[in-house]
């Protein structure tokens, strides 16, 4: 299996080898690959499990199903690609007749490809429309929420999914400046308030950040999706999630907890009354990182964090 398999260099897939290494594909397995993005791993899985195994690419976003299904086309009826959420995967599991798969990918957050095209509006090192959504026919865009929120709803949105220290005050000087409808505009504004920091990062990142997270409504998404694709899964598989901060990786974190436990009841509680039994257990007690290499050579990877659990045998 040859690394990379053509990617293009912005458009690596983060954590390539790790991925394969936990995730073992082989034939005739079925894989689901839950965010193709560009077509990376999706690609790399049908390598790995040829020359019989399947494998179903999701995607929200239409041009990342347009670049993965044309990436995926000499693996012909190999590879089958859809748009839609992974939070439908039992869905588009049951239309092509598959009960279970044997191993599933969720690479979260925003890629470099749409980093990359201004007219998305996710980056705020390119002049763009403040849209910032994965799905260009859903709504609300980032301009919506910047617009149309009042002052205490914004700084809510900064603080809880950006983590940002100074929420009231940007929340303040956005109202200000309204209407706002490039990203460009929107980046001056975080940057006049907050000035010259010590950070490596741009000031205006935990905006960004905070914005596209509301927008797409990804951490309450994530949390439902999780066991649902745990349920998916045959025995002895694994699930594998890479997150690009912590609030991601928390909730994965907390997932798989609750996931690989037998009982749930408060701790207080001297007598099990949940019923609740583990269906997974924890392959990655800690989070995986890149290398020094690959983090040098990919600086989205320099956030990635991969956490993967396995199927445990379902009990009679």
């Amino acid at each position: 299996m040859t690394a990379g398999l053509g990617d293009e260099p912005h458009h690596r897939p983060v954590l390539y080898k790790q991925i394969f290494d936990y995730l073992a594909p082989f034939s005739p397995g079925k894989y689901l690959d839950c965010t193709a993005g560009a077509g990376g791993h999706s690609s790399g899985i049908l390598e790995a499990s040829a020359p019989d195994g399947l494998l179903l690419a999701l995607d929200l976003d239409p041009r990342a199903v347009a670049l993965t299904s044309a990436r995926l086309a000499p693996y012909g009826q190999r590879a089958i690609v859809r748009q839609g959420s992974y939070l439908r995967s039992s869905e588009f599991l049951r239309e092509l007749g598959w009960e279970k798969v044997d191993g599933i990918l969720l690479d979260l957050g925003v890629s470099s490809m749409q980093l990359d095209e201004a007219e998305r509006g996710f980056s705020f090192r390119q002049d763009g429309p403040l849209d910032m959504r994965f799905d260009p026919a859903s709504k609300p865009s980032a301009a919506d929420l910047v617009n149309n929120l009042n002052e205490r709803e914004l700084a809510d949105i900064l603080w809880r999914y950006g983590e940002e220290r100074f929420s009231r005050r940007i929340a303040r000087a956005i109202v200000r400046a309204r209407p706002i409808y490039t990203t460009t505009e929107l980046a001056g504004i975080v940057r006049s308030v907050l000035g010259r920091t010590q950070e490596k990062q741009d000031p205006a990142t935990r905006t960004f950040q905070a914005l596209r997270i509301a927008v797409n409504n990804e951490l309450a998404v994530i949390a439902e999706a999780v066991p649902k694709l745990i349920a998916l899964l045959q025995p002895n598989a694994r699930i594998a999630v890479i997150s690009f901060h912590s609030l991601e990786d928390r909730i994965i974190k907390h997932a798989f907890q609750r996931e690989s436990r037998n009982c749930i009841c408060p701790p207080e509680q001297p007598v099990c009354t949940c019923g609740h039994r583990a269906s997974i257990k924890i392959v990655t007690p800690h989070p995986v990182e890149a290398g020094e290499t690959e983090k040098k050579e990919n600086p989205r990877a320099r956030s990635a964090k991969l956490r993967v659990a396995e199927k445990l045998q379902e009990m009679a």
